[in-house]
């Protein structure tokens, strides 16, 4: 039996295999408009928009940045493009995604090896790097549990532990237009790989 089409077509003419893509097919201008359009915490946030990945994309790489503040540039690219994958396919929250199992991790990994070669970064990221970023992740999530998806302060501390006020001061979780997000995010990439 032949194998089922597991390519999508996207906005820039690009045709993406899913389950097997290559970097010369990635453009950035369909990661930032795929994930401006997919909604964190399944859409269950406060505010008249969504808040997208593409918005907490950008709140992670700024948190990063905060927190490994002589990192390279290029560690700052990789925060900016940690869930570049959910552009194809969606956001799922941590544990429907552990419920899935493996082969969600496995799709992720590919489509992250393949976005990281598209913009000059290593496929597989440092360890210790992969963790700063995920501590950044972290902090995000506890910051929008609170700001946007109802969680009250105690339950967002005991889920997602407490917050550095140092070194969250002055954020704000933003909830605007996709459009916006997604010119937002074209534009912190391409400032990014300017200065690599």
């Amino acid at each position: 039996m032949s194998q089922k089409r597991a390519w999508q077509r996207m906005l820039s003419g690009r045709r993406l295999d899913l389950l097997d893509p290559t970097p010369v097919d990635i453009e950035v201008e369909d990661i930032a408009h795929g994930l401006a359009f997919v909604a964190r915490w399944n859409g269950q946030t406060k505010g008249d928009f969504a808040y997208s990945v593409a918005e907490h994309s950008l709140l992670v790489e700024t948190l990063f940045t905060r927190m490994q503040p002589s990192a390279p540039v290029k560690w700052q690219l990789a925060a900016l493009l940690h869930d570049a994958p959910e552009y194809v396919i969606g956001d799922m929250i941590s544990p429907v995604k552990a419920a899935v199992g493996s082969g969600y991790g496995e799709l992720d990994d590919r489509l992250t090896a393949a976005i990281h070669i598209r913009f000059g970064l290593p496929a597989t990221l440092p360890v210790a790097i992969k963790k700063q970023i995920k501590k950044a992740d972290n902090v995000s999530a506890r910051l929008e549990a609170e700001q946007i998806a109802g969680f009250s302060p105690s339950e967002a501390d005991q889920i997602f532990g407490k917050l550095d006020a140092d070194l969250t001061a002055g954020l704000s979780i933003r909830l605007r237009p996709p459009l916006d997000a997604r010119n937002e995010f074209t534009q912190r990439h391409a400032a990014l790989l300017e200065q690599i």
